[in-house]
């Protein structure tokens, strides 16, 4: 029997993609018509707690889409929700892909960026601010290597370590020094070097230095973090919004190997001990300390080790750990801990996933909802 990508959590808008409008799936259910040998990378967008969106790239560079489409983040040409996926339409180059929150983005095989979807705030980053429910090119960005989406906002690392943020600045989430929002891309101020991005609902963090996973020399790396800080999410002890790139806190001993961001919390993962650092907000328990405390600089999430891929929800977190298990904590009111209960929890509780060998997971930025292949 094929293995097949798995989804859980809320589905009120079809963003579980199997076939249904089921309120809640507190354990996985299988997305309609995808095997898992064909799924390259997996993305999950929403802006709030009963709606959603995932994307999935397949092997052929082609890209399908599912859940809420109210603006045209499925990108099928239509403003109409499917619970099943579909195709993106245009697009069969595609090397990686990010779901916002209402919007989302592919990086393509000549290293420029396509974006569908809402863009009230520029966030397609076309020059204008209209929405678009097909793929249109993001201007003058090229030699892209990675990409990353917020919930108005978009993010683009180019191979010279520069970034490029579009979109929506109220909180700086843009970098630039100022809170105005851009329709096309301007690269964040004083930041070189980054060799990963990740993107929180209003804020960004920034790995700058190489992963030391990939390093043997003792070259250290750094996060940086910009945009909103009001529930510590910069992790620079403070709750001031921050305009341009500041330093998270924290021993990082031997440097960072991994970096993600949930809707108001950051995470990332010391390379030396292969420990989990979290900071921001708490509400739920989404840093997974045991506690509903919020942290303004980074505090250990205790008892898990051999963490290979994190990923951060609007108000939960998921990690997949070196035995290819899932563990999932924060919020749990939809089920998107996928571990049967409906009961938040602020330590790692085991995702009863139906897979064995996952090796791709992701979390909704603005919803209450996962996925695992």
């Amino acid at each position: 029997m094929e293995k097949r990508l798995k989804a859980w959590g809320n589905n009120r808008a079809g963003q579980l993609g199997d076939g249904t409008w089921t309120g809640i799936r507190t354990t996985a259910t299988t997305v309609l018509g995808l095997t898992s040998a064909e799924v390259v990378k997996i993305a999950a967008g929403g802006v709030g707690p009963a709606t959603g969106h995932g994307l999935a790239l397949l092997t052929d560079r082609t890209v399908q889409s599912w859940g809420a489409n109210g603006s045209g983040q499925l990108g099928d040409g239509s403003v109409f929700s499917h619970n099943a996926p579909g195709q993106v339409v245009n697009l069969s180059n595609a090397t990686d892909i990010a779901a916002g929150g209402t919007h989302s983005l592919a990086l393509l095989a000549d290293q420029t960026v396509a974006a569908w979807g809402h863009n009230n705030y520029g966030q397609l980053g076309n020059g204008t601010n209209m929405d678009s429910s097909v793929p249109v090119r993001v201007e003058g960005l090229n030699k892209v290597i990675a990409i990353a989406a917020g919930l108005n906002h978009s993010l683009a690392l180019r191979e010279d370590g520069t970034v490029w943020a579009w979109g929506h600045n109220i909180n700086g989430q843009l970098g630039d020094g100022t809170s105005a929002s851009r329709n096309v891309p301007s690269p964040v101020t004083n930041l070189t070097g980054v060799s990963r991005i990740a993107a929180g609902a209003n804020h960004n963090l920034a790995l700058v230095g190489r992963p030391s996973s990939t390093t043997r020399s003792t070259s250290r790396s750094a996060v940086k973090a910009w945009g909103n800080n009001a529930t510590g999410q910069l992790g620079d002890n403070s709750t001031i919004n921050r305009f341009t790139p500041v330093d998270a806190q924290g021993i990082w001993l031997g440097g960072v190997s991994l970096i993600a961001a949930g809707a108001n919390h950051s995470l990332a993962v010391t390379d030396s001990d292969n420990k989990l650092k979290a900071w921001g907000q708490n509400t739920s328990g989404q840093l997974g300390d045991g506690t509903t405390d919020y942290r303004i600089t980074p505090v250990p999430v205790p008892g898990l080790t051999g963490i290979q891929l994190l990923a951060g929800g609007r108000e939960h977190t998921v990690a997949l750990l070196g035995d290819n298990t899932v563990r999932s904590w924060g919020n749990n009111g939809s089920g998107q801990l996928g571990n049967g209960t409906t009961s938040d929890s602020s330590t790692p509780v085991t995702t009863l996933t139906a897979l064995t060998g996952v090796d791709k997971i992701a979390a909704s930025l603005g919803g209450d909802f996962s996925l695992a292949n």
